[in-house]
């Protein structure tokens, strides 16, 4: 795992690399809160989707739910990054919309947009 801390519009966030799973379930994203916030004092965290088990990605699953709702409740804005286009799911598609037109989760192409959201910069992105 790499971690980046980017400062922008005078707010930091902690840009998260990874080949390995990061998070697998639920436990496994809380340990990466704790650690990531503790590491960097970041409340703004982007991952990208690799970092991620491919289930989060199955809505069926409700692990995304349960997901997201650990890092609202430890007060942390996440975004993930990356290439989205293999994921052809209608709900997913409208999900990622929705929480990219929301304020505590983001889906975005690229580690740049991602900051660019988390930083309030560019706020008409949407999608």
């Amino acid at each position: 795992m790499k971690t980046e801390v980017i400062r922008k519009n005078n707010i930091e966030v902690a840009v998260v690399k990874s080949d390995e799973l990061l998070i697998t379930d639920v436990q496994s994203a809380l340990d990466f809160i704790m650690t990531v916030k503790y590491e960097t004092d970041c409340t703004n965290i982007a991952v990208n989707k690799e970092a991620i088990v491919n289930d989060f990605f199955v809505l069926s699953t409700c692990l995304a739910g349960e997901i997201i709702q650990k890092f609202i409740n430890y007060g942390v804005r996440f975004a993930i990054y990356g290439d989205f286009s293999k994921y052809t799911s209608k709900p997913l598609k409208d999900f990622m919309y929705e929480s990219n037109n929301g304020r505590d989760l983001y889906f975005q192409p690229t580690a740049s947009l991602a900051v660019d959201r988390l930083t309030g910069c560019n706020e008409n992105i949407k999608s």
